[in-house]
């Protein structure tokens, strides 16, 4: 209950309202006079005192009439005739209304108290003397040293200084397992440190957090209404002149034609005036926007405008980028074959101590691969050498060892080790070959493996009809294996980064509305150039700056969950507007019948604009959706 009045004080009017109709009912009731018309009166002030001066103002202001105005002329227009209880009722469900779309736009704001609350306000600063000092987050600065507590927060990205931590992720990745850190380590701020207390030192300002940057992008969206709602609101001034023009008209229509009466036909107009008037119809998108995106930001979805959500449901196409987005972005290693068995530890003892020399992300992917397998003892090697762009050679007394690529290592292509590593290529694997004076002794195989959850994600979108293509610099084959495991509908292989940007708008004539999924900063200019562009969370911000959508889980299911609180959306927002629109054309026909007072009419008009709110409320919720299709 506390949550309908919080940040809400037109909800306390509208209260207050409502109880001074109930002391104006009883007083009318017994005859009291004229204390029931002076509480009918206070009734209207005090309920109609917020959207009453917001209509007024934006007339003065702006030059343009909305339903407040309506609201108001109705509810005078019946005071003047002595009707002060359905005047008074009026304001008070317009009212009523009023402030459950403030209630709505409250609960669509949570999203960002929450992620505010996820980063102290303050940090604990480790000054030159080398106490600490409780300070202002937002006051830290770039090189800063800051200790964070075990079970705290912290407060701000940085860079770990201390040895070890064991950090708590789960808000960022959604991991649940916590990530171990090592001294030079990435810290976010948001993220909880489970271990001991650690140093960290503030590597970024306080505006250009990641969390500050998840902040302004949900505040962006909730200030950027989808196409929907903004054409609603287009047409609002236009529709409030038509109703302006035609209850004056249907009031004389009633007087001299149908012979009603001044009384009768001037109520009449009154009714006219409210259950013509679009409250329910202006309220049909913009409350249920604002509750999708709400719910997308609990979820680590992050849409920076309702259009990008309301139109993701009407996708045609959806390409991803490879590495990074539909795979894991590190290369495994997934098959470690030898010439001969018996000297198997002696190679791999061989390949740890030279690969441990190199940078090449291949190198640390084998030397993680294999570390465990020679139990902390290296081969010792007298030289040395990287050779750019080939691979690795060492010398150990006589004896020369390389690891590398196929033309850089292998003498014999005939020998039935070289046709099997060849086998593994043609697969789409990265091999990388070694040998002893010239003699190949084993290959390693690597795959970049598929993400979590990203066949997953492409068999929703194939379920739905929806094309799936993934973009690669890779070669066909190494595209076509990846894809094969996937199930992508097309590979498009050999994409040079400044091609993405072209190649989306080829694919954009071609199939119409596309999205773009990407992480890196070549995905860039493709994301920019999508009908919707998706940025992976842990990519770079140049790919999230340019992105309609950003996941910060860097979850791939959460596309489909996006997919399906799209059509939710879409469903009540259609939902909304015809059910607005209907009980609109059947009260102007009962009233024309006469057979509804001005209370009931209130009722059915007010009563609708609250429905279609309460449908809209309904997408802060994810359970009746997020796992059906």
């Amino acid at each position: 209950m506390t949550a309908l009045f919080k940040n809400n004080k037109p909800m306390l009017l509208t209260v207050i309202s409502g109880l001074l109709i109930l002391f104006g009912g009883i007083a009318s009731y017994n005859s009291w006079r004229p204390l029931d018309v002076v509480l009918f009166i206070s009734s209207f002030i005090i309920g109609g005192y917020y959207q009453g001066k917001e209509g007024i103002m934006e007339l003065v202001r702006d030059r343009s009439l909305n339903v407040d105005i309506l609201m108001v002329l109705a509810a005078v227009g019946a005071s003047i005739i002595g009707f002060w209880l359905e005047g008074a009722l009026l304001i008070f469900i317009f009212s009523l209304s009023g402030s459950l779309e403030i209630y709505t736009t409250n609960k669509s704001t949570d999203a960002i108290s929450h992620l505010m609350k996820l980063t102290p306000d303050t940090a604990l600063l480790l000054t030159e003397e080398g106490r600490t000092e409780e300070v202002e987050t937002e006051d830290l600065k770039i090189g800063d040293c800051i200790i964070v507590p075990k079970g705290s927060a912290i407060p701000i990205d940085g860079q770990l200084i201390s040895q070890y931590g064991l950090i708590d992720e789960s808000v960022v990745s959604g991991e649940s397992v916590p990530v171990s850190k090592q001294a030079e380590d990435v810290v976010i701020g948001g993220t909880v440190n489970i271990s001991q207390p650690i140093k960290v030192r503030v590597t970024t300002d306080y505006s250009d957090t990641l969390f500050a940057k998840i902040i302004r992008l949900v505040d962006e969206a909730q200030g950027t209404p989808s196409q929907t709602a903004t054409f609603i609101e287009s047409i609002e001034t236009h529709y409030v002149k038509i109703v302006l023009v035609f209850v004056p008209v249907m009031i004389l229509v009633f007087l001299y034609i149908l012979d009603w009466g001044f009384t009768e036909s001037f109520y009449r107009g009154m009714v006219l005036l409210t259950v013509a008037s679009p409250c329910a119809l202006m309220a049909s998108a913009s409350p249920a926007t604002l509750s999708a995106i709400s719910n997308g930001a609990k979820n680590g979805v992050l849409y920076k405008g309702g259009s990008y959500l309301e139109n993701f449901s009407q996708i045609s196409a959806i390409a991803f980028d490879k590495t990074g987005t539909l795979t894991e972005g590190t290369p495994k290693v997934t098959d470690v074959v030898f010439n001969n068995q018996s000297y198997g530890k002696e190679i791999q003892q061989v390949v740890v101590a030279m690969e441990k020399q190199s940078s090449h992300p291949l190198a640390r992917a084998v030397v993680d691969h294999l570390s465990s397998e020679t139990e902390g003892r290296l081969f010792h090697f007298d030289l040395i050498n990287e050779v750019e762009g080939k691979g690795m050679e060492g010398v150990a007394g006589t004896d020369r060892y390389k690891i590398g690529k196929k033309e850089f290592v292998v003498k014999n292509d005939d020998d039935y080790l070289t046709i099997e590593a060849m086998n593994r290529q043609n697969e789409g694997k990265t091999v990388l070959y070694v040998s002893k004076n010239d003699e190949l002794t084993a290959y390693i195989a690597l795959l970049d493996l598929p993400a979590p959850g990203a066949k997953e994600t492409v068999d929703y979108f194939k379920s739905h009809n929806i094309r799936t293509l993934m973009i690669t610099g890779d070669n066909q084959a190494t595209g076509e294996s990846i894809g094969s495991l996937i199930g992508v509908d097309e590979v498009i292989a050999n994409c040079l980064p400044d091609e993405k940007a072209e190649l989306i708008l080829e694919l954009k004539k071609r199939y119409g509305t596309i999205v773009m999924v990407g992480d890196g900063i070549n995905d860039a200019p493709a994301l920019a150039n999508a009908s919707i562009g998706i940025a992976m969370g842990a990519g770079t911000d140049l790919a999230m700056e340019a992105a309609d959508v950003v996941l910060v889980k860097n979850d791939l299911q959460q596309l489909s969950y996006s997919h399906k609180l799209s059509r939710r959306l879409n469903r009540i927002i259609m939902q909304n507007v015809v059910f607005s629109i209907a009980v609109i054309v059947f009260l102007i026909i009962v009233n024309l019948l006469q057979l509804i007072n001005l209370p009931l009419g209130v009722i059915g008009h007010e009563g609708s604009t609250i429905l279609v709110i309460l449908n809209g409320l309904r997408l802060l919720r994810s359970s009746s959706f997020q796992h059906n299709s």
